[in-house]
């Protein structure tokens, strides 16, 4: 089997898909990864064959824009972006593609993928990351202003989708998707996010139930394998970082309050600005990570810590709590090291993951318009002092670490590409 893994977005998006890929490699099967070339290295150094779909310009563009990380225009960015690449994309899957040895393994927003499978009815399965991206009449995932719709009526809740596909989704995806269908062949689609990004064949959650439950309208072809927690290798340290700075800070004091607003997130100045005003009026310990320096303020306070990177799986169990964006990978690890969260959703799946943690008892939440110095201090002495979500967090780290995620997915991808090739 040969497979190809799609992936689309920051690190968090592609790091899984690379942790995939590798043990499909170690099972025998070839395995390539199109991605832009700012993730060739991580790639390439998990010996894994990589595709290129987007210079290193392209993304630092895209995450240069100030309206991705804007809850209301975020979306119009990504799908803006998405148009732009379908046909590079299907070009350069054409290229790769070998009759019946390949296996497709698409991330959601990889729509190329999905009109690859459908033209030419090739072994496919699709990769969620998070259980925001699955529609129901039941259970709702959280909208961007975190509320919960779940208990509104269903013919609300499903007007309520149509319009958000209507006015957003189909608006910014759906003309240039179906003019480029309709040139191979394809017939037109309309509420892309509803069920077509699915593939028919084999869907794929990289979380667990007890964070996503099923409910009874999501696709009958989903398994959930839990949640992938990506290693070292995935992101490697840039050069010239130093641990020892790192590993003297967290030695000499109390646990420190980590600050991360995403691998990807180049507007993080208010974020960091009010972490140093925050932990000052508690007197805590701050450690902030983030590669774009220019972020912070030019001198740091004496009770803050910078490092451009950090091993999340070898720092957060040393945290007193992870402030964060809300990414589901950086949700996961937090889990996995039984330390409380304070999640700050900007966008995309963010929101529905923080309500998820807060439901069960792993995470404060507190929307962008109220991260203030204020809330911080009292989020983060609320999360401390917290007996039931102290031991919430450890159970869940249990549970978490007893996963074999990667394995269990590699078992469905094979058993997927055994029954389309009896066909």
């Amino acid at each position: 089997m040969n497979a190809i893994l799609t992936p689309v977005g920051s690190a968090g998006d592609v790091n899984p898909f690379v942790m995939l890929g590798r043990e499909l490699r170690r099972r025998g099967h070839g395995a390539t990864i199109m991605a832009p070339d700012v993730f060739r290295d991580v790639v390439t150094g998990a010996g894994l064959a990589f595709a290129s779909t987007g210079t290193v310009e392209d993304y630092d563009r895209v995450t240069r824009d100030r309206d991705l990380w804007d809850p209301r225009r975020g979306t119009a960015v990504v799908f803006r972006e998405m148009a732009a690449h379908l046909r590079g994309a299907y070009r350069v899957l054409e290229q790769l593609y070998e009759s019946r040895d390949t296996m497709l393994v698409g991330h959601s927003l990889s729509f190329f993928t999905r009109v690859f499978e459908e033209k030419h009815a090739v072994a496919s399965a699709t990769v969620h990351l998070a259980p925001s991206i699955f529609r129901s009449d039941y259970r709702q995932p959280a909208w961007p202003s975190g509320q919960d719709l779940t208990n509104w009526p269903r013919f609300v809740k499903r007007a309520m989708w149509w319009i958000v596909d209507r006015l957003v989704v189909d608006r910014h995806i759906t003309p240039a998707l179906n003019s480029w269908r309709s040139e191979l062949g394809l017939p037109p689609v309309s509420r892309v996010l509803k069920s077509w990004l699915h593939s028919p064949q084999r869907v794929i959650g990289l979380f667990p139930e007890w964070f996503g439950e099923p409910q009874p309208d999501w696709p009958s072809q989903t398994r959930l394998t839990g949640f992938v927690l990506s290693d070292d290798s995935c992101s490697p340290a840039p050069a010239g970082h130093d641990t020892d700075d790192l590993e003297r800070f967290l030695t000499v004091g109390d646990r420190p309050i980590v600050f991360t607003p995403g691998t990807a997130n180049r507007h993080a100045a208010t974020f960091f600005r009010v972490a140093c005003d925050a932990t000052a009026a508690i007197q805590r310990r701050a450690l902030f990570v983030t590669r774009y320096r220019e972020h912070l303020p030019t001198v740091l306070p004496p009770h803050v810590c910078h490092v451009s990177y950090a091993s999340f799986s070898t720092l957060f169990p040393r945290a007193a709590v992870i402030v964060h964006h809300g990414g589901i990978g950086t949700c996961a690890q937090g889990i996995a090291a039984g330390v409380p969260q304070l999640v700050v959703p900007m966008g995309f799946d963010q929101p529905d993951n923080g309500a998820r943690l807060k439901r069960l008892s792993l995470a404060d939440v507190l929307l962008p318009s109220s991260f203030s110095s204020t809330n911080v201090a009292s989020a983060i002495t609320r999360l401390t002092s917290s007996e039931k979500i102290a031991t919430a967090c450890l159970d869940r780290s249990a549970a978490i670490r007893n996963d074999d995620p990667i394995v269990r997915s590699c078992d469905l991808l094979e058993q997927g590409f055994r029954n389309r090739m009896r066909r």
